[in-house]
């Protein structure tokens, strides 16, 4: 099975983390250069939108409202996407949760254990269960490294972002002859809901726009 077009565009790219920011701006930037995109949230409304500027862009996606904790609906995942697409040629990994800011002797159990789920437990599952698909398909994941580790009130995101990447970064060593192909990039700050919540009052205009910074990254790939 070849994964690719003519012009070299992932006939499929899963993005997990779809439904705003820079996992929509990625999703719509893929779309454009002739990906199938399936887009993974929670969100249906924000999902529905992201798929309407991709149809309006001539694009096509697969809309999936699943919750990436979900263990189940993850397998249920894989298994759509290797009964029908055999393979899969990028994977853009955005999920990501966002616990308060807060100092580090005042971090509530429950943020703490949804942030080590989502950004460590969910990213580790996720690589055993797609790194079959990717070796298929010849493909690529890409992770983002925004940890901001070592910042005040920044103890749970940082820690466990920072952990999640150590993740990747041992992925990526592991494959460097096998494949399949790991990238992790440090994306410029943008104006996305979560940066607003750690910077409540910033000037946004002074951000790099979601789609101007997915467009660098899929140039880089």
């Amino acid at each position: 099975m070849n994964d690719q077009d003519q012009a070299g565009a992932p006939r499929l790219a899963l993005v997990t983390g779809a439904s705003r920011g820079l996992g929509a701006a990625l999703a719509e930037g893929l779309a454009r250069r002739g990906s199938h995109v399936m887009a993974v949230a929670r969100t249906v409304g924000a999902l529905e939108e992201l798929d309407d500027r991709i149809r309006a862009d001539g694009g096509q996606a697969t809309l999936a409202p699943m919750d990436v904790t979900d263990p189940a609906a993850m397998q249920q995942m894989v298994q759509a996407i290797h009964a029908r697409w055999g393979g899969l040629a990028l994977w853009a990994h955005c999920a990501v949760h966002a616990a308060p800011l807060a100092p580090a002797p005042q971090i509530e159990g429950r943020d703490w254990s949804k942030s080590m789920l989502t950004n460590v437990e969910v990213t580790r599952g996720l690589i055993a269960l797609l790194e079959p698909l990717l070796r298929l398909g010849n493909g690529t994941a890409l992770f983002f490294d925004d940890a901001r580790g070592g910042q005040k009130f920044f103890g749970a995101y940082g820690a466990t972002k920072a952990a999640q990447i150590a993740l990747a970064r041992s992925w990526q060593a592991e494959t460097v002859q096998t494949g399949p192909r790991v990238v992790i990039d440090a994306p410029a700050p943008m104006p996305t809901a979560v940066r607003a919540r750690f910077y409540p009052g910033e000037d946004r205009g002074a951000l790099t726009p979601c789609r101007d910074e997915a467009a660098r990254i899929l140039d880089s790939l």
